[in-house]
């Protein structure tokens, strides 16, 4: 167990669009999760794992060898090249890797005298040898254990909490236990974003708010916010109001706003008055407007649509493009039948111009309150 902040040690958690090595998934199983839909489930998961396989390798979590052998039956019928997908067998709750999964951070070794370098957003997933790109001599990869406890709302997340330490150790690197003193610093990769550069978003209603401000109780908001910079490298923490209706998870960010790279976000904008996410979408724009980078620059905000409002039994899903997925061959993007799925495609297509931007059917899929990102956790390439 390590004894300094992973700060300390030079380590920094790396944007989405950099390099993976590969993507975790844990498969579908929890019946409860998609009440109805579960046949159709594995089916969709097979089209993400197929989208995302040719560029890196997808490390499935699944409970036992009998959901191995089904999840290999809807792969290989999904066309997916197998020899890219590694499976471990390991029991989970609900297995949504985006929360419960390993949040890595990485130190990076360069070449003395070589001319130092970022991967760009629109960089392709791999570098040739003269490419000044390469001045990376290669790194070292970490995991942070941030205590997943349910999104602070459900009961079962015990056996969804040794996810991280598992991972550790199957692949042997180090781990760090997020605390803050003596206390446990709990923290879900959905409720972060990260431009790789120092700046990290989040959302108050998530972290700060004091009526749902049920993970980390009693800490102040720079407590947070060390709490952040000792464990994720980041320098500057900015702050917005709150998430979409129909999140479970306390206002996540990943269904409000996004980096899409280091100067620019995508930030969710409703344009109807009456609905009741139009408030709270409208005060993160005048947010945004105020707040700076960590060089002290200004963010571009890119508007990005809102689906029209989706329910099930009268209750409203967190349907949003937002909740997109950069994969290195493709960016996933969550549809819903809707005609603003090609406007926010055609949107992503001209932010994500190295990569293709692929619309992933996520009517079933919202049904467990979330979609492409919440399922997806990235490993970047050490």
């Amino acid at each position: 167990m390590a004894t300094k902040y992973p700060a300390e040690l030079g380590f920094l958690m790396p944007a989405e669009w950099e390099p993976h090595e590969a993507t975790w998934l844990g498969w579908p199983q929890n019946a409860s999760d998609w009440p109805g839909k579960m046949a159709a489930v594995p089916w969709v998961y097979g089209e993400i794992v197929r989208k995302i396989a040719p560029g890196e390798k997808v490390r499935i979590v699944v409970g036992s060898k009998a959901f191995e052998a089904r999840a290999r039956r809807v792969l290989e019928i999904a066309g997916v090249d197998l020899g890219q997908v590694e499976f471990f067998h390991w029991p989970t709750d609900r297995g949504w890797m985006r929360d419960s999964g390993p949040i890595f951070v990485r130190r990076e070794r360069r070449v003395r005298g070589a001319r130092a370098s970022m991967y760009p957003a629109t960089a392709p997933p791999s570098a040739g040898s003269g490419d000044p790109r390469r001045a990376r001599a290669g790194g070292e990869l970490a995991i942070v254990d941030f205590h997943f406890k349910g999104w602070a709302r459900y009961d079962n997340w015990r056996k969804d909490r040794c996810v991280p330490r598992r991972a550790s150790r199957a692949l042997r690197l180090r781990l760090f236990e997020a605390k803050y003193g003596t206390r446990k610093f709990i923290l879900e990769g959905g409720g972060i974003d990260v431009n790789g550069r120092g700046t990290l978003l989040t959302t108050e209603e998530c972290y700060l708010d004091d009526k749902t401000q049920v993970r980390n109780p009693g800490m102040w908001p720079h407590e947070v916010e060390v709490s952040l910079e000792r464990y994720l490298g980041v320098t500057n923490v900015l702050w917005l109001g709150r998430g979409i209706s129909g999140d479970d998870t306390h206002g996540h960010v990943d269904d409000v706003c996004r980096f899409v790279g280091p100067r620019t976000v995508v930030l969710c904008k409703c344009e109807d008055p009456k609905d009741v996410n139009y408030r709270p979408l409208e005060e993160n724009f005048e947010r945004l407007a105020d707040m700076r980078l960590e060089d002290g620059a200004k963010i571009e905000v890119v508007p990005l649509p809102m689906p029209a409002p989706l329910t099930w039994r009268d209750y409203r899903l967190p349907a949003s493009y937002a909740n997109f997925y950069v994969a290195n061959a493709a960016v996933l993007v969550p549809t819903f039948n809707d005609p603003r799925d090609r406007e926010a495609l055609g949107i992503l297509a001209e932010l994500f111009p190295g990569r293709p931007v692929v619309g992933i059917h996520a009517v079933d899929l919202v049904l467990g309150f979330g979609t492409l990102h919440c399922l997806a956790q990235q490993q970047p390439a050490p």
